[in-house]
């Protein structure tokens, strides 16, 4: 796609200074900038590329200063947030790369299924009886979609998708290569002879508009009911989300967290990597959880940042990992102590 900075500034409500006929082709970084791209300074420690850039185009916020002395030839577009913006024009090339009409006579589509408007389905894609495909979905290579499934307006599943009987998907959905949706939730009984008794898992799973979920994450099918994932929640890489786990609105998870069953996040949460979650408890709204910690009981209080595993206080985590840092100096020290004080004794008896 090609674009004037025209253009540009309209889609992104910016001020032009330069020339608004100037036309870029792609995207670039600030300190690798081509001709024909369109580049950005969001931080200032890049500033120092302004001059030696050779991106036809910068994004710039509105108070950036420019060095008058030293010049610059290309055009700026001045907006509220260059960074944003940047995101913005993004997301309209992978859009555009998405836009892509029809049906290929190598997917298998039950006579029974819904298929909407606009809609792409592409060689080996599987949709089963009754299920609802909307209008303008993009569904790639090799995804399964269930019996009775609904897969709302604008959402796109890239190749190797599959999702299970009965689930439901929002709409404006991004799920990324090897998602899987609706498998079933890790129930098992125990019996008297050491055996494991199968538990059926007949809920579903429903993910709400805005989600987007990264390549082989798995979200389990509630064994009654629904798992539920809300509006605007995104889940990066390899995450496990077990049954009956409930994600609050514009909640985001990194990378190879697993949630047990049941558990419920609020609603604006940010959880880093790796972190663990027992079933069964509550994450309060707005609350902040570091890498790697272990969540073993429930967090009542808004906004709280924990750390640790088990996870506590943030700022107690820090203190106590000085300390802890220095536990091998203080048994030495505390041996030290205690030698001298048997020398002491020795030399009173």
């Amino acid at each position: 796609m090609e674009y004037t900075a025209r253009e540009i500034a309209d889609i992104l409500n910016g001020e032009i200074e330069g020339d608004p006929e100037t036309k870029v082709k792609g995207f670039s970084k600030i300190e690798k900038g081509e001709e024909g791209t369109i580049s950005f300074i969001a931080n200032p420690k890049y500033s120092k590329y302004i001059h030696s850039t050779k991106a036809s185009i910068v994004l710039v916020n509105k108070d950036f200063s420019l060095d008058e002395s030293n010049g610059y030839k290309h055009t700026l577009i001045r907006v509220e947030d260059a960074y944003q913006a940047f995101a913005k024009l993004l997301t309209l090339q992978d859009n555009h790369k998405l836009y892509k009409t029809g049906i290929s006579k190598k997917a298998a589509i039950q006579d029974s299924a819904r298929i909407g408007n606009e809609v792409f389905i592409d060689d080996f894609v599987y949709i089963g009886e009754h299920a609802v495909i909307e209008d303008n979905v993009k569904i790639l290579p090799h995804t399964y979609i269930g019996d009775h499934v609904v897969i709302g307006k604008n959402t796109v599943l890239y190749p190797g998708v599959k999702i299970y009987n009965h689930c439901q998907v929002g709409k404006n959905c991004y799920f990324h290569a090897g998602v899987v949706v609706g498998s079933d939730g890790f129930g098992f009984a125990p019996q008297s002879n050491n055996n494991y008794q199968k538990v059926p898992q007949i809920g579903n799973v429903i993910i709400e508009d805005n989600v987007e979920i990264g390549a082989n994450t798995c979200i389990d099918r509630a064994t009654l009911g629904s798992t539920v994932i809300r509006n605007g929640v995104k889940l990066d890489n390899l995450i496990q989300i077990a049954h009956n786990v409930e994600i609050g609105e514009n909640t985001v998870i990194a990378a190879q967290t697993g949630i047990s069953g049941s558990t419920k996040i609020g609603s604006n949460c940010m959880i880093g990597g790796q972190a663990g979650f027992v079933g069964h408890i509550t994450i309060a709204d707005g609350v902040k959880i570091a890498a790697q910690s272990g969540i073993s009981s429930s967090i009542d209080k808004p906004g709280e940042v924990v750390q640790g595993s088990p996870a506590f206080d943030f700022g107690k985590y820090q203190k106590s990992y000085v300390l802890f840092r220095k536990l091998p100096d203080l048994y030495d020290k505390l041996h030290e102590l205690e030698a001298e004080i048997k020398r002491l004794k020795e030399e009173q008896e």
